[in-house]
C-alpha cells in the first residue's frame, strides 16, 4: 500500500475538498454566468456574446461535477447512500434543473423566434441558479444534523421530509452559495466581453460580492451562536474497519468552533473567504478583471474549506441519533479501494488540469458583438 488507512482516510477528505473547490470554480463560473444572462443581457445578441464566453467549456466544467459525485461515492459509499435517502428530492430537482442547460446551450439559437429564445434564457438561470441553491441549502442542512438513523441491516433510513430541508439557516447558507457563484460569473463576464456588458458585470460582481460578504458574515454569527455542534467523546482508532455504530458523539454548544481554537490556522480557511471576496470587488471596480478572477477562484475555495474544516471529522452527522453520525475515520471504504483510487487521483487529476488549461488557453479572447454577428451561423 502506497499509504496507511488513516492517512489515506484523511487524503481522501482533503481531495474531496479540491474536487469541490474544483467543481465550484470551473462549473461555479458558467453557473454564474447562467444565473446573470437575462440581466445582464439586454438583446439577442448581448446574450449570445454571453453564452459564447462559456460555450466552448461549460460541458468540459461538468468533468468536475461527476468526478466530485464519483469520488463521494467511492471514498464514502455509506455517505452517498445516506445523502441520496436524505436528500433525493433535492436531488432530482437539482437533476431537473440541469437538464435545461445542455438544451438550452445547443437549441436556443436554432431558431430566430424572440419567446423561443427568451424562454430558454430563463430555462438556463434555472438550469444554474437552482443547483448553486440546492447545494448550499445542503450544506447548510449538513452544519446542523440530518434526522436519520441506521436498522439493523445498516440500511440508512431519513425521517425528515423535503420541506424540512428548506429551514431559514439553510436558506442563508443557499444565498451564500448563489451569492459567490454569481460573483465569479460576473468577474468572468467581465474579463470576457467588450462593453457595456463587461460594464454590467462589474457592478453586478460589486453587489453580489458586497451579499456575499454579508450573509457569509451572518451565517458565521448564526452558527457560532445559535447553532449546536457535534462532538466525538469516544472512538475506536482512525485505522480501524468501517463501522458508525462504535463511537459516542455529543451535542454541545458552540462545538463547530472547536476546530478553530485547537488548530488556529484552521481560521485560514474564512479569511481567504473573506478577504479574497473583498479583494474581487475591489479589482474589478478598477478594471483588473484578471486578478479579481483569481480572488473570486479563492472566494470559492475559502467558503468550501470553511464548512468543511468546521465540521472535521464529521461528514454526515445525525440529529436524531448522532452515536450514528459519518465521519471520514467510519464511513470510508476500504484500505484497498483508497488506496487504488489514491493512485488513480494522482496520475488522472493532473492530466484533467493540463487539458483543461490547455482548451482554455486556445480559446482565450474577448467575445464581442461583431464576431457573433459574424459567426451568426455557427456562435452559440
Amino acid at each position: 500500500m502506497v499509504l496507511d488507512y488513516e492517512t489515506l482516510k484523511f487524503a481522501w477528505w482533503l481531495l474531496v475538498g479540491i474536487l469541490f473547490v474544483g467543481f465550484a470554480i470551473m462549473d461555479g463560473m458558467d453557473m454564474g454566468v447562467g444565473t446573470l444572462l437575462p440581466f445582464l443581457g439586454k438583446s439577442d445578441n448581448e446574450r449570445r456574446v454571453i453564452i459564447n464566453t462559456v460555450g466552448p467549456h461549460w460541458d468540459g466544467n461538468q468533468v468536475w461535477f461527476i468526478t466530485a459525485g464519483g469520488a463521494i461515492f467511492a471514498a464514502w459509499p455509506a455517505v452517498y447512500a445516506t445523502a441520496f435517502s436524505g436528500f433525493y428530492f433535492a436531488m432530482l430537482l437539482v437533476l431537473f434543473a440541469l437538464f435545461l442547460r445542455p438544451v438550452g446551450f445547443d437549441y436556443r439559437s436554432k431558431l430566430d423566434s424572440p419567446r423561443w429564445r427568451n424562454t430558454w434564457d430563463w430555462g438556463l438561470l434555472i438550469g444554474s441558479a437552482v443547483p448553486v441553491l440546492v447545494f448550499g441549502v445542503a450544506f447548510g442542512n449538513l452544519l446542523q444534523g440530518v434526522p436519520f438513523n441506521f436498522d439493523n441491516f445498516m440500511r440508512p433510513w431519513y425521517t425528515g421530509g423535503f420541506f424540512e430541508l428548506l429551514n431559514p439557516f439553510a436558506l442563508l447558507t443557499g444565498v451564500v452559495s448563489l451569492s459567490m457563484t454569481v460573483l465569479h460569473g460576473a468577474v468572468w463576464l467581465a474579463m470576457r466581453t467588450d462593453q457595456p456588458i463587461a460594464g454590467r458585470a462589474a457592478r453586478a460582481a460589486q453587489i453580489a460580492g458586497l451579499v456575499f460578504i454579508a450573509t457569509f458574515a451572518l451565517a458565521g454569527i448564526w452558527l457560532s451562536l445559535g447553532i449546536d455542534g457535534f462532538q466525538i467523546v469516544n472512538e475506536p482508532a482512525h485505522s480501524a474497519l468501517p463501522n458508525p455504530l462504535t463511537k459516542e458523539v455529543a451535542i454541545v454548544e458552540g462545538a463547530w468552533l472547536h476546530n478553530y481554537q485547537t488548530y488556529p490556522v484552521m481560521l485560514a480557511a474564512p479569511i481567504v473567504g473573506f478577504t479574497a471576496a473583498f479583494l474581487a470587488i475591489i479589482l474589478v471596480r478598477i478594471g483588473r478583471h484578471g486578478p479579481a478572477f483569481v480572488m473570486s477562484s479563492l472566494t470559492q475555495a475559502g467558503a468550501i474549506f470553511t464548512a468543511g474544516v468546521s465540521m472535521f471529522p464529521f461528514i454526515m452527522p445525525s440529529s436524531t441519533h448522532p452515536n450514528f453520525s459519518l465521519t471520514i475515520w467510519d464511513a470510508s471504504s476500504s484500505h484497498l479501494t483508497l488506496n487504488v483510487m489514491f493512485i488513480a487521483a494522482v496520475i488522472f487529476v493532473p492530466i484533467i488540469v493540463s487539458y483543461t488549461a490547455w482548451n482554455f488557453y486556445k480559446m482565450w479572447r474577448v467575445i464581442t458583438i461583431a464576431e457573433i454577428t459574424e459567426q451568426s451561423h455557427s456562435a452559440y
